[in-house]
């Protein structure tokens, strides 16, 4: 796959806590303006900020709010433990962490605001409108209320150019709480991600709001809403992004799939369905298969005939090998690309105990069921030394970052319970990782609960070094979403070359409302939107 920047990558992350973002509030200029039929004139700029009529004292009611959440608390020491838990009632980023700087310097560094970090102008090569709004969806004589992109669940499949300049405008049509969409994977510029009180306001019903962004890296992309997003990716806000190579290759497969696997109640579909999708390839065609795993647990995928595991996270691994009888573990967020050969008989490629492609010559072919003994390792697939010389080009770290998941009880804003904790802190003590532009990064990742982990950090790829004190020896495995079991540990690298504010959290969307979240931010740079109730219409409400 070509790359914009071979060398470079960020990493998966970790968890938020909904009982926090249930309480953040989005301010400050954003793009969002009216639809026609909405208030104010079409195509104003006229977002919901905050003004300092509105939040010039928040002491009042962040008092009024810890006096509410801490009003069956008797004991003084609980009370003070209870109250300094209490997020103010309307805050930024830097309200919920304390600044780690990894080792390397704290300044000097020039302020920019966040919005200036937005997308080139000019002439998109592609742009699409996309709607979101209520809906149902049919699945096996049920029917589900679901959130839909133009109309479906998941959305439509955006096909772009690497290096191509995008532009895609966002119009809510019912959503009574707003929405965004984050780009899943896509390093966009730091204005563009998509998260609601972070770098935008949500987009309420009658908005629009406008991203603009040059698609950098060829691969398997996805995008999906950063508003109240466990309960609107739960519903169905959801889509496939897929970046085509600026410059062909040459060696490619002749046919390409996309499956969006997704949970609709009990339902676990592809694409939307429950049933077997029939693919015609004549013998001897090459198929790449892109799976996409929008939900909030791992998905485990196959083939019934020999395959090979080209892509993660969208990009590509270096010399793939067939594997047979073996099982590829897709973690929430993640990407995964399959490719098989097809052949005379018909070959299955799916999820195991789900639905799946059967890819035949001719209608009426059977296909093997799966059942594959073998888990796939990525940590030694693929070509031997690559792993080693894309570490090398990143050159010498000059930051470190411990990323260590553990929970134990206390009070996630005025809220007792089981959180939680990063570096044994819970918000709003947890660190923020703080870096400057050109700093290379070394991050360990250290799960001391016994759940898994899906950790996935906004605006970068990273690359994994190691599991488990055992190195990579296999292609360089690049990751944007990276799992972690329960008592592992992995080392990953990355380069921090795109300036914003990033989420850094756990693709367990449930995870993320209970208190693992947490931020990349750039030194210097400022966000001016806030989470929680901006006005009586929006809240911002990242999870």
């Amino acid at each position: 796959m070509t790359r914009r920047r071979p060398w470079v990558a960020p990493a998966g992350a970790c968890v938020f806590i909904a009982v926090v973002y249930g309480v953040f509030l989005g301010a400050a200029p954003g793009t969002a303006t009216s639809m026609p039929g909405g208030a104010g004139m079409p195509g104003h700029h006229q977002p919901l900020a905050v003004s300092s009529a509105m939040v010039h004292d928040q002491a009042a009611p962040t008092a009024a709010k810890a006096a509410r959440a801490c009003s069956r608390v008797t004991k003084p020491r609980r009370m003070a433990q209870c109250e300094a838990s209490v997020l103010p009632a309307v805050h930024s980023l830097a309200d919920m962490g304390v600044p780690d700087y990894g080792g390397g310097p704290k300044g000097p560094a020039r302020t920019r605001n966040l919005d200036s970090l937005h997308g080139p102008e000019g002439t998109p090569q592609h742009e699409f409108t996309i709607t979101a709004a209520m809906g149902s969806k049919e699945l096996d004589g049920r029917t589900y209320p679901v959130m839909t992109f133009n109309g479906t669940t998941p959305g439509p499949t955006l096909t772009v150019t690497q290096g191509d300049l995008v532009v895609v405008h966002l119009r809510n049509a019912d959503i009574r709480r707003g929405v965004t969409i984050h780009w899943h994977g896509v390093d966009v510029p730091g204005r563009e991600d998509g998260v609601a009180g972070v770098t935008q306001d949500a987009v309420l019903p009658g908005q629009e709001y406008t991203y603009r962004f040059v698609a950098p890296d060829a691969g398997t992309y996805w995008y999906h809403s950063h508003q109240d997003s466990l309960r609107q990716v739960r519903m169905g806000l959801v889509g496939a992004v897929v970046v085509e190579p600026a410059v062909d290759p040459g060696d490619v497969p002749q046919q390409d799939v996309v499956g969006m696997i997704h949970t609709y109640g009990p339902a676990v579909t592809l694409n939307g369905s429950t049933a077997t999708t029939n693919v015609s390839a004549p013998p001897g065609t090459r198929v790449r298969v892109r799976f996409v795993n929008t939900d909030s647990g791992p998905a485990f995928v196959s083939a019934s005939a020999p395959f090979h595991v080209v892509a993660i996270d969208g990009f590509d691994l270096e010399g793939p090998t067939d594997l047979t009888d073996t099982y590829v573990e897709i973690p929430a967020g993640g990407r995964a690309d399959l490719e098989v050969t097809s052949g005379a008989d018909a070959v299955r490629v799916g999820l195991l105990d789900g639905p799946s492609f059967v890819i035949q010559p001719q209608p009426g072919g059977e296909a093997a069921v799966l059942a594959p003994s073998h888990p796939f390792d990525p940590l030694s697939y693929g070509q031997a030394g690559s792993a080693d010389a894309a570490r090398l080009a990143m050159g010498r770290v000059t930051r470190s970052f411990d990323y260590r998941i553990g929970m134990r009880t206390g009070y996630l804003d005025g809220e007792y319970g089981n959180w939680f904790t990063i570096n044994g802190a819970m918000i709003p003590n947890v660190p923020m990782f703080m870096v400057r532009s050109g700093d290379t990064v070394r991050l360990r990742y250290v799960n001391r609960t016994t759940t898994i982990h899906p950790m996935h950090l906004h605006g970068h790829h990273a690359l994994v070094l190691s599991r488990n004190g055992r190195a990579s020896t296999g292609s360089a495995w690049w990751v944007d979403s990276l799992e972690v079991k329960p008592g592992e540990s992995y080392e990953l690298m990355f380069v921090a070359d795109n300036p914003g504010v990033w989420m850094f959290h756990c693709h367990n969307l449930p995870h993320a409302r209970a208190g693992l979240v947490t931020h990349l931010m750039y030194i210097g740079v400022d966000s001016p939107y806030r989470m929680g109730r901006v006005s009586s219409r929006l809240v911002n409400q990242p999870e």
